[in-house]
């Protein structure tokens, strides 16, 4: 199902991009057993859910990524193992979350993942480089820019993960900020409405 679902989405992988892919699933399920990372239980959900959902992002991002609420590595860490010279930083403030995120993180080798166990608004990335901050069911789109628009960097834009749209949290955004675009995605084997809101500062 995985295989034909990355197909479906037009994704260039390998068969051991896949098999990295289940490997997560797998720490995923074995871990959440105790840390509830989760409320998704069954494998073939996680899938579908979790990893095919977060790998919408694909195409979508560019330079350094920042996995804001990191939680079980929702989306940080499916595109870390789809684009492994990519940049990629976990943030997650809670430390059970983030030891699930070191541990898998050392047995995939995802030696460009850094994991940061910080709140947001008590961290800040390095600047000078283009960066693409992202979010997956962490708050609404205010409370995403307001915890982290305190970072400066030449190149920075906001990238939330949102299923169906709500016109006035699109509208609700702290001065200086606005929506530069509204892409619909979609997830084989989902019906439910999915889509990436970027967000950029005004000029």
């Amino acid at each position: 199902m995985l295989a034909a679902g990355l197909a479906a989405m037009g994704l260039p992988v390998t068969e051991r991009d896949v098999a990295r892919l289940l490997e997560y699933i797998e720490l995923l399920v074995r871990w959440n057993a105790a840390y509830n990372l989760t409320a998704v239980r069954d494998p073939v959900e996680m899938a579908r859910r979790h990893v095919l959902d977060s790998l919408t992002l694909v195409g979508h991002v560019s330079g350094a990524v920042i996995d804001v609420g990191s939680g079980a590595g929702l989306p940080g860490i499916p595109l870390a193992i789809l684009c492994p010279e990519r940049s990629v930083v976990l943030l997650d403030a809670n430390g059970k979350r983030a030891r699930f995120l070191r541990a898998v993180k050392r047995e995939l080798g995802l030696r460009s993942t850094r994991v940061i166990n910080a709140r947001a608004e008590a961290w800040e990335p390095p600047d000078g480089a283009a960066v693409t901050i992202v979010s997956r069911a962490l708050a609404r789109l205010r409370g995403f820019i307001e915890m982290t628009r305190c970072w400066r960097g030449a190149e920075m834009r906001w990238v939330a993960m949102k299923g169906k749209l709500d016109r006035i949290e699109l509208a609700d955004l702290p001065k200086g900020f606005s929506v530069a675009d509204v892409i619909q995605v979609s997830v084989p084997g989902l019906s439910e409405e999915r889509h990436l809101v970027m967000v950029t500062r005004c000029l």
